[in-house]
């Protein structure tokens, strides 16, 4: 995911709080998350799978119509932290919500041109965001397509290698 936010974190050294203790492990955890997700995620969407396409109301479609950029959102924010430059998440999370507010709402209308009433139901029952409700039966964390999106989806990890290069070359630029 190249975003403007993050370029700048992975370039931008002063103003870092480096307390590597909190930074990496808050910054990890978010990274994971989000990779989680979109995981999860891409096993029920399947786009990125080169599967048939339908509308997907299952595993964590259930429970919010955009899991993908929620993911995003998280691994952006995660990766702002192992930046160090803490003042900069706002920044980062306002660009994600500011992107994804307007790339929902044109895949809104385009979903809604191809599935019609069904797709019209599914968006008056599931919020866009944040989950109403949550259940652990049948979340479908696992299916014939986990593997696939296991590595159709591990590239996001590479986000964290910009930010191990910024801590290894941050000593010698300080010189």
């Amino acid at each position: 995911m190249l975003a403007p936010p993050l370029l700048f974190a992975a370039f931008w050294i002063h103003g870092e709080t480096d307390d590597d203790l909190v930074n990496w492990p808050l910054g990890m955890v978010l990274i994971l998350a989000g990779v989680t997700l979109r995981v999860w995620a891409q096993q029920h969407l399947r786009h990125r799978l080169r599967q048939a396409m339908r509308l997907t109301t299952s595993g964590p479609y259930r429970f919010i119509r955009n899991p993908l950029y929620v993911g995003n959102t998280l691994v952006c924010v995660g990766a702002t932290f192992l930046s160090e430059l803490l003042w900069w998440v706002p920044v980062t999370l306002a660009w994600c919500c500011i992107l994804y507010a307007f790339v929902v709402r044109f895949e809104e209308k385009h979903l809604q041109g191809l599935y019609g009433a069904q797709y019209q139901e599914y968006r008056s029952s599931v919020p866009r965001w944040f989950p109403r409700r949550f259940s652990f039966d049948n979340l479908g964390m696992m299916n014939n397509n986990l593997w696939a999106s296991l590595r159709a989806e591990s590239a996001g990890l590479l986000i964290i290698l910009p930010y191990i290069l910024k801590e290894i070359v941050e000593p010698f630029v300080r010189r």
